[in-house]
C-alpha cells in the first residue's frame, strides 16, 4: 500500500536525507551478513554523522523517529560488537555467530526503517 501524501520541500529534502543514510547502513550491513564482502566502517560512520547532524532538522515531524531509529540502531549494534569482541580472541567460531546474529538483526533494522521512510510513516519500536 503506497501513500499519496503531498510532502512538503523540508520533508523531500529529511526523507531524501533519510533515503541516502539508509542506503549506506544497508551496503554496511548487507556486507556484514554476506560472506567475502566488506564494506568500510567508514560508510557507517558517514551516515551515523549525517544523521546526528540533520535529526534536529526533523524534530516534531514523523521523520524524527527515523532518525533516532537508526542512531539507535548503530549505537547498539558497535556496543554490541565491542561487547562480543573478546569471543573472536577467545573462541572464534563464538564471535562469528554472535556478531552473525548482531549483523542479522542490523539489518533487519534497516528494512523495517527504509520500508516504514518510504511510506511516509514514522517507525514505531515493535511492542510485545
Amino acid at each position: 500500500m503506497t501513500m499519496d501524501v503531498e510532502l512538503s520541500e523540508q520533508e523531500r529534502s529529511l526523507k531524501t536525507i533519510g533515503t541516502v543514510s539508509y542506503l549506506l547502513h544497508t551496503i554496511v550491513a548487507v556486507s556484514a551478513v554476506v560472506p567475502g564482502v566488506q564494506a568500510s566502517v567508514l560508510l557507517l560512520i558517514a551516515a551515523f554523522i549525517l544523521d546526528l547532524v540533520k535529526k534536529d532538522d526533523a524534530a516534531g515531524t514523523w521523520q524524527a523517529s527515523h532518525f533516532a531509529w537508526r542512531i539507535r540502531s548503530v549505537l547498539w549494534a558497535g556496543g554490541l560488537y565491542l561487547l562480543t569482541a573478546p569471543l573472536w580472541l577467545l573462541f572464534v567460531v563464538p564471535g562469528m555467530i554472535a556478531w552473525a546474529i548482531i549483523s542479522i538483526w542490523f539489518l533487519y533494522r534497516v528494512v523495517r526503517g527504509w520500508i516504514n521512510l518510504n511510506a511516509n510513516k514514522a517507525i514505531e519500536p515493535a511492542r510485545p
